[in-house]
């Protein structure tokens, strides 16, 4: 036993003494820089071979061989980002590596389930696997830096952004972004597999005024600290390396100039030391902003604010040494800046082996591998969500179906089913609905296809040859939705139906007689009042990537019984928006049980969503008993709440078994329910398993209107169910009130 104390003490002392070389290796190399290659160092410029906005610079080559740029992006390949690390290296006069970043959003050249997709699995292992898959490929095209997870919480499916985040929910969104952020940094960032990941958008850019991508974001300290916050201190949490600012304002004060974001929570009461990018061209958008009146200041503002490194804007290139010159910024605040730049370069390995990313035999030999496209089809598999099945017409059976249709311009599609930021994903790769298809039902059943129409537009003369077609099957099956290009970054949609035509294709396929599944793919909630109405089955399979096809088939015809559930609700209506489950009463509430005048509802549509949070169906059946308490009352020690959970259907099958709390009076108003634990399973049939939950007095705090955090004695609710609006409950009491331990008042605050 002494021994292997010994032993844990000399690793960890090791791993110390590591810390302080990178410290002393980062002093002594800051202490040779001069201010115009510090200030290069927090630059970060697009190469020529991708972009993702409008590009301000010509020739980055000639920048990095006058030490102008500390990193660069949308350089891809092992060879072009060796060719561009060779000229850091020995061409200018310190030799300082670049650092290499890209958007590998869910995936590099396998492509998984857009986020917000995947999220529906509700599988953490599944989510840090998918991030492990993409860092492995990214990596090996001379990546060493993915600007991922998105962690804003969002609930305005209006918002493009929607598809790159985990929802609505806080909690569930925590998770998701630990998960995610340990995929991609792994376990040892020196190794040549892993990239850094950044946690974005800082913060709250996912609660824009009327869905529209960049507007403007007001909001109450609370919400702010209750909701948007807390998946970031989870990404601190799991470790993540950066940070990026957001391009909205909040309260009046642009993220990127924010010093209450960056220097008040991220650093002084986070501890966060890792490196604060922007956005591209965040610091130039102070201008529109309002906030400043050129490029001097809005650089002053963002480095006052605790901004590292500029994204793309040229803004600190071009003014921060004549900045320090005139006094209005310092030159210490540049060296933190600095500092953290080239630690993280330190702990990549980069100045050890700078070429040790650019292996094009690893990059040839390792995207696109076999296991990687398995693991990708799985993933795919457990973000569908079922949400219709009347009649059980799910899962198809072979043996009684010999004629099946298959419609729709979503069909044929190889492009559309990767999703927005693909990265470097090619539809040559991907697998379509009609492939995955067809390969299924090969020897077995007949596949007959028609188009019937565009995404887009009036046109709808493929109608009659689409009828005709179902008309000949015993089932038609109809692929549906939006194309890639309309979700993602200014993507904004004042209408989120299915556009075009492709729902009154549906409702003319219904002449034929024939029960239709229809097969939705989108990358936000869409209002589907109608087709939830006109159609026998609906699948919900969001964009799910390379293997896409032969996942949905894989559903269709019960290879794997469907486990997804929403991580956003979908409105009835979009006067609704913005919708989500864990809402506040109000003081007149609605009761549909009892209608009356003047309480808090529409006049024409419910106040429910058309799917809650947490909804998702199966091909089996679960069956919940009563919650039971550990205790009825809390003081100091957490209690447990189990329940029991059969499958009482014919087929095996996952089931999410979701707990949800509700404090019924506390300082400030509170949410009808929070979620604060799920636990996903698998019954064969006919079998139970008990489902246990720890319910701790930490979880039940939140902001007062004096920010301080705690929460009071008193009565609270325990939900526990398949969906968040269809629960059992339980009751317990909290016998004194608990006060965080570690407090923090920002309006009292520096």
């Amino acid at each position: 036993m002494k021994k292997i104390l010994l032993t844990i003490l000399s690793l960890c002392l090791s791993q110390v003494m590591w810390a302080q070389d990178y410290t002393k290796d980062v002093e002594k190399l800051l202490k040779k820089m001069t201010l115009e290659e510090k200030v290069g160092q927090m630059t970060q410029f697009t190469s020529s071979s991708d972009v993702t906005g409008p590009t301000l610079r010509g020739n980055v080559e000639k920048d990095v061989k006058a030490g102008h740029v500390g990193s660069l992006f949308n350089a891809v390949s092992a060879d072009y980002t060796r060719k561009l690390q060779k000229m850091a290296v020995e061409e200018t006069r310190l030799g300082i590596p670049l650092l290499f970043g890209y958007d590998v959003i869910h995936g590099f050249k396998t492509i998984f389930p857009i986020p917000l997709g995947e999220a529906s699995s509700f599988d953490l292992e599944l989510m840090q696997d998918a991030a492990r898959v993409a860092a492995e490929e990214a990596s090996a095209a001379g990546i060493h830096w993915t600007f991922a997870p998105m962690v804003d919480v969002s609930r305005d499916p209006r918002w493009g952004r929607v598809m790159e985040g985990a929802g609505e929910d806080t909690y569930y969104n925590s998770e998701v972004a630990k998960a995610r952020v340990k995929g991609f940094q792994g376990d040892d960032l020196a190794a040549t597999n892993t990239v850094l990941a950044c946690a974005k958008h800082f913060l709250a850019y996912g609660a824009p005024q009327g869905g529209r991508d960049y507007h403007t974001v007001d909001m109450s300290l609370q919400t702010l600290h209750d909701v948007y916050l807390p998946p970031f201190k989870a990404c601190v949490d799991a470790g993540v390396e950066t940070f990026m600012t957001s391009f909205n304002e909040i309260n009046g004060t642009p993220s990127t100039a924010n010093p209450y974001l960056f220097k008040d929570i991220l650093r002084d009461q986070w501890d966060f030391e890792g490196v604060v990018v922007t956005d591209y061209t965040a610091i130039n958008e102070l201008i529109p902003h309002g906030i400043a009146g050129d490029l001097p200041t809005a650089g002053q503002l963002a480095l006052n604010a605790g901004i590292d490194m500029d994204m793309e804007g040229d803004v600190f290139l071009s003014t921060l040494v004549q900045s320090v010159k005139d006094g209005k910024v310092s030159e210490k605040d540049i060296d933190h800046a600095v500092r953290r730049i080239l630690l993280v370069k330190f702990k990549l390995g980069l100045f050890d082996d700078p070429y040790r990313y650019c292996d094009a035999e690893r990059e040839k030999s390792v995207t696109l591998s076999q296991d990687f496209k398995n693991r990708a089809r799985k993933a795919a598999q457990r973000s569908i969500v079922l949400l219709k099945n009347e009649n059980q017409i799910l899962p198809l059976t072979l043996n009684n179906t010999k004629k099946i249709a298959l419609i729709g311009p979503l069909a044929k599609s190889k492009k559309d089913v990767l999703g927005g930021w693909k990265a470097k994903g090619s539809p040559k790769q991907a697998k379509s609905l009609f492939e995955g298809m067809k390969a299924a039902t090969k020897d077995k059943a007949e596949l007959l296809y028609a188009k019937g129409c565009k995404m887009s537009g009036a046109d709808t003369t493929g109608f009659a040859e689409a009828l005709e077609v179902a008309q000949q099957s015993d089932v038609v099956v109809l692929a549906i939705g939006e194309p890639r290009t309309i979700s993602g970054e200014a993507k904004s949609r004042s209408d989120i139906n299915i556009p075009g035509v492709q729902t009154e294709l549906l409702a003319h396929l219904k002449q034929a007689g024939k029960p239709i599944v229809v097969v939705l793919m989108n990358g936000r909630p869409l209002t589907l009042e109608r087709e939830d109405e006109l159609a026998d089955a609906l699948l919900e399979t969001w964009h799910l990537g390379t293997m896409a096809g032969p996942a949905i088939a894989d559903v269709i015809f019960g290879k794997y019984n469907p486990s997804g559930k929403l991580p956003m609700s979908f409105p009835r209506n979009v006067g609704q928006i913005p919708i989500f489950y864990n809402a506040k009463n109000t003081g007149r509430p609605f009761d549909p049980e009892k209608p009356s005048g003047y309480k808090s509802n529409y006049l024409d549509v419910p106040n429910t969503p058309l799917y809650a949070f947490g909804y998702g169906l199966s091909y089996t059946e679960f069956a919940y008993g009563d919650i039971k308490l550990s205790a009825e009352t809390m003081e100091d020690q957490p209690i447990t709440a189990s329940i029991e959970v059969t499958n009482t259907g014919d087929y095996d099958g996952e089931e999410v078994v979701q707990l949800y709390i509700q404090d019924l009076i506390g300082k400030s108003t509170r949410p009808l329910k929070e979620m604060k634990g799920f636990e996903k399973i698998f019954l064969k049939k006919g079998e139970t398993k008990t489902v246990t939950f720890t319910i701790a007095k930490e979880a039940l705090t939140y902001h007062r209107w004096d920010m301080s955090e705690g929460v009071e004695a008193g009565d609270f609710n325990v939900y526990i169910g398949t969906s968040s609006d269809n629960v059992k409950q339980a009751s317990f009491k909290l016998t004194k009130d608990f006060e965080a331990s570690k407090q923090y008042n920002p309006i009292k605050s520096k």
